[in-house]
Formats: C-alpha cells, structure tokens, sequence
C-alpha cells in the first residue's frame, strides 16, 4: 500500500504552469493541491520583430533559458514564415526548455552543468567573431547579457495575475501552515507585495526551485525549508516526499 507522507499538508503552487502529472503525484502521496498562478506570461509583439528575424543570419548563437521563449520565439517565426539558418546554434538552460526545442527540430548545442544563468555564464563562451543573440522575458535579469555579451531581445512579457490574488488570500487563511512552492522570482516579488501585507510569511512554509528564487526569498528573510538541486518541480515534491519520510 503505497504511504502518505503528505497527509494533512496544503500544497500551493504559484507557478504559471503547473504539470498535471505533478497534482497526481502529491494527491497520490496524501496532500492536498491548490493552484495559484501569480505570475502569467504573453508573446511581446512589437514592429521590430521582423527586422530581428532577418537579422538572425548575423549570429552563431541563440540562447534560451525558458519555455515560454521558445513559445513566443517559434509563433514569431511562424507569423512570418521564417526559417531559422540551420548555421544557428542552440544554448539552453534547462531540460524542459531543450526538450521543446527538440520538439521544432532544433538541435542542442551547449547546455550547463547547473540549470542556472549565473552557472551559465561561467561555462559558456564564445569563439572570436562570433556573436549571439539572448531570447528572454521581460523581467529576465541582465546575468546572462553582462556574462557573455549577447544582444537581447524581449519576446515575451511577465504579468502579475490578480485574478488569483484574493482566492490565494482567503486560502492562506483556511489553511494549517500550507507549503508554498515558488519556481521563480517574479512570483516572490507578487506574493511579497500583493500577499504578504494581507497574511505574513510566518503563516507558510515555502520550497523553492532554483538558487535565484531561493535568493529572491531571502530579500524577506525567508528560508525555504526545500531547494533541490535539480531545478524543477518534480524535483521539489519528490524532496517533500523525502523529507516527510525520513522524518
């Protein structure tokens, strides 16, 4: 009979996508799922884009660091019926975003040891002459920009969604010290500011995917009592499931 390590434990999760593979399996250990997305992502359509899809003949590298840019990047191309040059590497972080890429045929050429942009930066470099193009979000930070010289360009943009604001504060009342799982900054920042003043940060217990978040709670003196190393959802859970085991 398969145990419930997460019996009795709330699970929020405030990401913009949330894998329904991941619900099953914290239903399936005992807890209890709610879904909150702070945070919401839309293409970034803007006159310039034609100009930067001629352009990407003058680069020898493109880089990605999340799916949501390969998203907007790929109905770009689509919209106006471009075709990448096959010449045109591929640097990603993260699986899930490489494995998209894959998916519309590109083929990965560097990926970090550490799904991270700071690890990024430290490992990738670039051959004399050669140059590289940065497809990010709006609230990306300039790591990756500053590290390796790469020119940007924003395809997408991040918003806070405030449908979900009031439902997150009345269930953040009704719950026992709920687990909130943050896998970006961004969502910090909202939850901070749109959260926070209504319920505190001692009412919850946060896990977080990726030292950045990590790094983003601390700004509010917040410790996660979870951060995997590998930097995905699963990988949270599966840690919860761990911790609560060997308890």
């Amino acid at each position: 009979m398969l145990s419930k390590p997460l019996a009795g434990k709330t699970l929020i999760l405030t990401g913009s996508s949330v894998v329904q593979s991941v619900i099953k399996q914290i239903e399936q250990y005992g807890g209890k799922v709610l879904s909150y997305p702070l945070i919401e992502t839309v293409e970034k359509v803007s006159k310039e884009e034609q100009t930067n899809l001629r352009n990407l003949s003058n680069y020898q590298w493109l880089i990605f660091t999340s799916q949501n840019a390969v998203i907007s990047f790929i109905a770009k191309c689509e919209r106006y019926s471009v075709q990448v040059p096959t010449k045109l590497k591929i640097a990603v972080v993260g699986e899930k975003t490489a494995a998209l890429l894959k998916q519309h045929g590109f083929s990965i050429h560097f990926m970090p040891s550490v799904f991270s942009a700071d690890v990024f930066v430290k490992e990738f470099s670039l051959a004399n002459n050669e140059k590289a193009l940065f497809l990010r979000g709006s609230m990306a930070k300039n790591t990756i920009h500053e590290g390796t010289g790469a020119d940007e360009w924003i395809v997408y943009e991040t918003k806070t969604c405030e449908a979900y604001l009031q439902p997150l504060r009345e269930s953040l009342k009704e719950e026992k010290q709920p687990i909130v799982l943050f896998s970006s900054p961004s969502a910090v920042d909202v939850y901070a500011k749109y959260i926070v003043p209504i319920v505190e940060w001692g009412f919850v217990k946060c896990a977080s995917i990726g030292h950045v978040t990590t790094a983003a709670l601390a700004k509010y003196g917040v410790t996660p009592i979870v951060q995997p190393k590998i930097y995905t959802m699963q990988a949270v859970i599966e840690q919860l499931i761990l911790e609560e085991t060997t308890k």
